[in-house]
């Protein structure tokens, strides 16, 4: 893969990009400033954007005069349109363990995570004890404990 740097002027937004980036544009320019660029944008052989149309907007706002691009010139039209939406679909099958993500944010003592979308007031405590509404009665109960698919705690069911 190699690297290079482009003007930014010469990247082009993918028209039918359905992605809404909007939200993302301001901790993405945070991050930009704050770690440099770490990720360059993919864009076709016609400088269109394949992947970064968030880090395009951040770089733009910044008012950045060049950007690093890697130039996915190999794929065919067909595998360029499936990289653009598997690249963003994969970001969000993926969830937080909330117990290890509170326990990584109060370990950084000199950084402002709001600065990157991360609230404040991210704290994990387990509960001692989690009630349930059931709406209908329950014959039987299989299960003695139940385990979140979230922050992977597990519950005792009494």
């Amino acid at each position: 893969m190699k690297v290079i740097e482009m003007d930014i002027s010469e990247v082009k937004p993918y028209e039918n990009n359905p992605r809404i980036n909007e939200g993302g544009v301001e901790a993405t320019a945070n991050s930009i400033k704050e770690f440099g660029w770490q990720q360059p944008l993919v864009v076709d052989r016609d400088h269109v954007i394949i992947v970064g149309h968030t880090r395009l907007k951040a770089a733009e706002k910044l008012g950045l005069k060049k950007v690093p691009v890697v130039v996915a010139d190999g794929l065919s039209e067909e595998q360029v349109k499936a990289y653009r939406l598997a690249d963003n679909k994969t970001g969000e099958l993926s969830d937080w363990n909330t117990k290890l993500l509170d326990d990584e944010l109060q370990s950084l003592v000199d950084m402002d995570m709001s600065d990157f979308g991360f609230d404040e007031d991210i704290e994990f405590e387990p509960a001692d004890s989690v009630s349930v509404k059931i709406d209908e009665p329950v014959e039987s109960l299989d299960q003695t404990e139940v385990t979140c698919p979230h922050c992977g705690e597990t519950f005792k069911i009494d």
